[in-house]
């Protein structure tokens, strides 16, 4: 179990990220036009797994904005912005906002994701949803870097994802 911060309250995880050099779990996500997907629908790309409480937050989507522009310029890399949004508010943030580099999947069919990437929030306000969190996972789905944002409120070192990125 991690500890983040809600505006300084401390808020517990569901667990740990995995660690660097392991295997990612697979996972069953819906996107925006209501398909299952697994890690297994981008096998053979680098993943970058941008993971968010909601959209619908000035942070979350500064979050998405940033890694669409920086997706635009990675070969061989599929960034994907996890959140608990409804698919349909996925799909509209990406229309209003011009998001074309990156997909959206929801957990809204399954909290597993959260608990197996030890991301969900166990208690506070966002109790349910995941925290804050980056994972770059090469081709063979190999966990090459993680960082678990102390401050849910605060965005991610982006330079640091860029450079695990290569």
């Amino acid at each position: 179990m991690a500890t983040v911060t809600l505006q300084g309250n401390p808020i517990h995880t569901s667990g740990d990220l995995p660690s660097q050099g392991s295997k990612a779990p697979d996972f069953r996500l819906v996107d925006r036009e209501l398909n299952e997907r697994s890690l297994a629908d981008y096998a053979g790309k680098r993943k970058v797994l941008n993971i968010v409480p909601s959209l619908d937050t000035p942070v979350c989507a500064a979050q998405a904005r940033r890694f669409n522009e920086e997706a635009a310029g990675l070969d061989n890399t599929q960034v994907l912005v996890i959140s608990a949004d409804l698919p349909f508010a996925q799909n509209r943030f990406c229309e209003t906002e011009n998001i074309d580099n990156l997909e959206t999947l929801s957990i809204v069919r399954s909290q597993d994701f959260g608990d197996a990437y030890g991301v969900a929030l166990t208690e506070g306000p966002l109790a349910g949803i995941c925290a804050r969190a980056v994972m770059v996972l090469d081709e063979n789905d190999v966990v090459q870097y993680t960082q678990l944002v102390p401050e849910i409120s605060e965005e991610p070192d982006y330079e640091a994802v860029l450079k695990a990125l290569g």
